[in-house]
Order: structure tokens, then sequence, then C-alpha cells
């Protein structure tokens, strides 16, 4: 008599031992995946400093070595803003840093416009020399938008003040109105905004509803916002207005305009 193959027995056992067999092989997938996505990740990152920074790699050349030999990392103490070397910029991750209350503070909510809750103590500044001199400083950059956090890099110009560049490389915003803080066509409109009013301290930077008037004296200092997606524009006005006010690289680029880093 043929045996019965049909018994729940079986059909659980068998359901158990497939469970189990795919399980090792998501698990062993993702150990093995995990150094390619590392990588992948950090070249990411390199990418996105140097489009900041106006920089493309020539034909052939490879993303890191131009980074190699254009960016150098630095680590900015954001309470003193000077430079330090308290933490190395090659394995320093200030995002990881501000979840610990060891390496970071609770900002108060009146402080806190960019929607972060905790600020690291130190940040990673990317600095692109020419013939010895500053010429590009890219800044990192993150805050609150109407679904996400979004993250980015703002370049400045050797004054300190003049954008460069700007872009975000990671966010959750709606496509087709948020989302097109990804548009080239938007962020071509960042270069040459001023972030400071003439002898202001505090950020003027902003963006405004609808398209900037290029014959308002307030034109330097405004970008035109994303249409349908108030929230996510509030969002980017607040994130610039945090990072370059007093209690982001405010008193940084204070202290390097005054050669005081």
């Amino acid at each position: 008599m043929a045996a019965n193959n049909d018994t729940i027995k079986k059909t659980v056992t068998v359901s158990v031992v497939l469970c189990v067999i795919c399980s090792v092989v998501v698990s062993a997938a993702a150990v093995l995946l995990k150094p390619t996505q590392q990588f992948n990740k950090a070249l990411e990152k390199k990418v996105n400093i140097l489009a900041a920074a106006g920089l493309t790699p020539a034909a052939g050349q490879k993303v890191d070595e131009l980074y190699q030999q254009m960016i150098k990392p630095m680590v900015v103490d954001l309470e003193t803003g000077k430079f330090t070397d308290a933490v190395s910029p090659d394995s320093y991750d200030q995002y990881k840093a501000a979840k610990d209350p060891q390496t970071s503070k609770a900002l108060p909510g009146e402080a806190d416009i960019a929607s972060i809750k905790r600020m690291p103590q130190y940040a990673t500044v990317y600095v692109v020399e020419k013939d010895g001199q500053l010429d590009k400083l890219v800044l990192p950059v993150h805050g609150y938008g109407l679904w996400s956090t979004l993250y980015g890099f703002v370049a400045l110009q050797p004054d300190l003040n003049t954008v460069s560049g700007m872009g975000f490389y990671q966010h959750g915003e709606t496509p087709g109105l948020g989302g097109e803080v990804d548009n080239p066509a938007w962020k071509a409109l960042w270069p040459g905004k001023k972030i400071y009013a003439e002898g202001a301290e505090q950020p003027s930077i902003e963006l405004i509803k609808g398209k900037v008037d290029s014959q308002s004296p307030q034109a330097a200092y405004q970008v035109d916002g994303l249409s349908g997606a108030t929230l996510t524009s509030n969002g980017v006005t607040n994130l610039m207005k945090f990072w370059f006010g007093q209690n982001g690289f405010g008193p940084f680029l204070k202290n390097l305009r005054a050669g005081e880093a």
C-alpha cells in the first residue's frame, strides 16, 4: 500500500523546512551583499558631494579618483565653530552620532526649526582647494519636509555666502510635488543665491510661493518654491535657516571668514 504524502504532518514539515531554507538563503545573501551595499552607499555620497561642488569625472576617470584629488573631508566642532581632530572624518558618521545621547544633544522645540530633534557635536565638511586657497566648501544639511527627512549638500563659494551648488540625495517626498527637489531645473536655480544679507548673521535665504521677481531687492536670497508642495518648500527653508544659523554652521562660517577656524 502506497504511503500517504498528503498528511497534515508532512505538509507542515515540508513548509517548515522550506521556510528554514529560505531564511538561510536570505540571511546569507544579506551578509554577502553587505560590503557591496556599503561600497555603493559611500560611492553615491561621493558623487553627490562632487555634484554639489560642480565637479564631474572626466572621461575614463573614476569617481574615487576625482574625489581623492579634489575633496578634503574635515571635522568641525559645532559647539566651538572650529575645526577639530577629535574624531576622524574617514570613520565619523554624524547621523549615527546624532542618535546617541552621548555624542549629541537634544534641541529645544523653539530651536529645532528643521525638526531634526538632536544635534551631533561634530559634523564633517568637505573642502575644495585651488592653488592652496579655498575654492568651495560643501556642507551637509538635513531637515524634515512633508513626509520625510531630506538629506543634502550645499556648496559655497570662497566668500562663504554665495551658493555654488545644492542638491538632496535622500528623501521620501511625493514624486512630482515635493519630490521635485530632485529636478535638475530646480537645483539650477540655486547657484549664485546668497545665504546672508549684507551685514546679517542670520540667514536670509528662503523658498517663496511662486516665481522669484528678478527685479526685487530680495531676489538674491529667494528661490522658487516647489509647485503644489508648500510643506516641503517650508521644510527646505527651515533646514537652510537652521544649518546656516547660530545652532548650525553659522559660528563656524563666521570663524572661517575671520581666519579663526
